[in-house]
């Protein structure tokens, strides 16, 4: 599987290259055909791989199964990555004119800081 490829579009690739080999001669056993999937699949699934190979039972799972705990994890991180992407980036310019006018905005704000506190002090 490519870098570029999604999990939905994987099982037909998988189906091809069976049948191919069955007609060539060449039966896969489903465990086999697991362990090649898991094999083939880019470094994005490697934290899915292993959970799977250390928590379930290869020698019974079926491609079935496999493809749509494949389908899952992906949906899973592009959600992530749809959400990461969802950010607020400010720019920032430091003339010297914004920094004298912030530099008078800060003791405008000051002031009235000051002016509130005392008449707040005096009820």
């Amino acid at each position: 599987m490519k870098d570029d490829e999604f999990i939905h579009d994987f099982p037909m690739s998988i189906i091809n290259i069976v049948n191919t080999s069955s007609a060539l001669g060449e039966k896969m056993s489903k465990e086999k055909l697991v362990r090649k999937i898991l094999r083939s699949l880019p470094k994005k699934f490697d934290m899915k791989v292993t959970t799977i190979e250390e928590s379930q039972d290869i020698n019974n799972m079926k491609m079935d199964e496999l493809i749509g705990s494949l389908q899952t994890f992906e949906l899973a991180i592009s959600d992530r990555t749809k959400k990461k992407n969802k950010s607020i980036a400010f720019i920032y310019n430091t003339s010297e004119e914004d920094v004298y006018v912030m530099w008078i905005l800060m003791k405008v704000f000051q002031m009235q800081f000051c002016f509130l506190e005392d008449n707040l002090i005096r009820f």
